[in-house]
Order: structure tokens, then sequence, then C-alpha cells
């Protein structure tokens, strides 16, 4: 049984530290909006739908403490931009009458959601089907069940085989340390590749889909994901494979005309530099580490919502 990734026990958030995943299961104890900021900003908690359930409780601890909402809700809109989930919780925060209640309708209403998006999603899928996943849109990224794994999941319910190719997701290797580990845990047939290994794959083997989650989707479809989707829709495009976006209808920010316009976190060179096994990048090598890129619309077969199916143009 996978662990909870966000939980409130009446007095403070404890927040699964995703950071220590696989070798280590232990949660964080957050009893400030600030402690939920650092967790949001050093990935501690990550997955946009669970950024935005976490900043929800996190105004729930700034009413409970006296802290000024409007000063709250700014300072947790600043620890990762590209994510919409996160200014849309926040929004229903900031209008909501009673705090608590609003924060527990967030958490809630995600898991009904994800099981949605599975249920039109596994459609997609044959009797005996090969799928490749990015990052990790799991239950860990969400309030349980899952996005894209949420699609993985619902085939499975629905008797069908599924076997999952893993992108380890360099550089902080979310694929390799939380995906691969939650569908073992689950039981799935799964092996873990390298993100360079994707298009080789598709090339030799039957891959019936590449399913990816979203972080942020323009009004015309163009949709922003953990870098290395874009490598992965290109290739899929190449090889006739399916390329499906899981998403809630949160994560749509219509207020954005098209990809060129979604804001892109670059993060510290200091992902990039510690390579596996403990070794660095010497600090006089340039690094670049963009966290997200755009996939145009025009590579994605469909985005998959809680209420149906979305062609993206």
């Amino acid at each position: 049984m996978l662990p909870e990734t966000i939980r409130w026990n009446g007095k403070s958030i404890e927040i699964l530290d995703q950071r220590k995943l696989p070798d280590a299961v232990e949660y964080i104890h957050c009893t400030s909006v600030e402690h939920v900021a650092n967790a949001i900003e050093t990935l501690a908690v990550r997955g946009a739908p669970a950024i935005g359930i976490a900043a929800a409780w996190g105004i729930v601890l700034a009413n409970r403490q006296g802290e000024s909402i409007d000063l709250s809700i700014e300072r947790l809109q600043k620890t990762r931009p590209t994510a919409v989930n996160l200014f849309w919780a926040l929004n229903r925060m900031m209008n909501a009458s009673d705090y608590e209640l609003e924060a527990q309708k967030i958490q809630k209403e995600d898991i009904v959601n994800n099981r949605r998006i599975g249920e039109h999603g596994e459609k997609f899928l044959q009797s005996d089907s090969m799928v490749i996943t990015h990052c990790n849109a799991g239950a860990l990224a969400t309030g349980g069940w899952g996005t894209a794994l949420g699609i993985i999941r619902s085939a499975r319910e629905a008797g069908k085989n599924i076997k999952v190719y893993v992108c380890e997701t360099r550089p902080l290797f979310q694929g390799a340390r939380i995906t691969a580990w939650e569908l073992e845990r689950d039981g799935f047939d799964t092996t873990l590749i390298c993100d360079s290994m994707a298009g080789y794959l598709m090339k030799k083997q039957k891959v019936n889909a590449v399913i990816t989650g979203a972080d942020r989707i323009a009004a015309n479809g163009d949709t922003a994901n953990k870098i290395g989707t874009y490598s992965l829709a290109v290739n899929a495009k190449k090889h006739g494979v399916l390329f499906l976006v899981a998403a809630p209808k949160s994560t749509f920010d219509l207020s954005i005309p098209n990809g060129d316009a979604i804001p892109i976190e670059e993060r510290s060179g200091s992902e990039i530099r510690l390579l596996p096994g403990g070794q660095t990048v010497p600090e006089e090598i340039k690094v670049w580490n963009p966290a997200f890129d755009v996939t145009p619309f025009e590579l994605i077969d469909a985005i998959i919502t809680e209420d149906g199916v979305f062609k993206p143009n």
C-alpha cells in the first residue's frame, strides 16, 4: 500500500518527503506557511495537483495562526511558477469562507477527478499494452490514484495487461526514484529506462502509448510538463505511437493563448552537476536547467480530463 502524500492531523500538515524516496518513507511536519513553501520549493512535495493541495493546507495553517492570508498567498505563489494548479488552489482558498473545509474539498475532489481521468483514459489502451511514462504523475503527485498512472491503474481494473516502461527523468530521477517504486509496489510489470532510450524502444518494440501528466495547458492545447516530455512526443509522432496527456481541468490556463506564454521554471545548476555516485561536474562548466518543456498541441493525440477527452487544437 502506498503512503499518503499529504495528511492533515488537525494541528499540522504531514507531507511525505519525496526527496528521500525510495530509501525512506518519512513525513515533514509543517506548522507554518513558510514550512509549506519550503517543502514545495525543495521538491519535498511535487506534482502539480499535490502542490496545489499542500498550498491549500498552508492557508489553513496561516488562518489558524492569525497570519495575513494575502501575504501567505503571495509567499506560496512565489514557490514554483509553472504548475498552474498552485495558483488555482490558492485562488479557491482566497475566496473560501471556511478554509479547512475548502482544503478538504480540494484534496478529496482531486482523488475523484483522478479516478474519472483513469476511466476515460483506459479506453485508449488495448487488452495487452506497452506504455511509456515520464516523471511521476501517480498517486504521490496527486491526492491519490494519479493522472497518467491513474489511467494505467484503471486499465488494470478493467482487466487489461499493462507493461510500463518508466523514463528515469533526469536530473532528479523522479521516474526512477518515485514512479518505478510506486508501480512496483502496486505489482505492475515495470521496466526502468534512461530518458535517451525511449526513441529506440519505440522503434524496436510495439509501444502502444506514451502517457504523461501536465503542469499547465495553454488555451490552444500546448502543454508544459517535466523536461524531456517534448522529446518523447516527437519520438511518438515519428513512430506512430499515441501521445496522451492526463490532467484535471484545473491544469488548463485559458488566460494563456499558447505554450510560448507559459512561464518555465529554471532551477539551480547544482541539480545537474551532481552525478549518480556522488561525483560532481566542475563549477566552471555552465549548466542550463529548465525544469519543464512545452509540447505543441499538434504532437498530442488527446488530453484526458475528468470531464472527458479533448482534442488539442
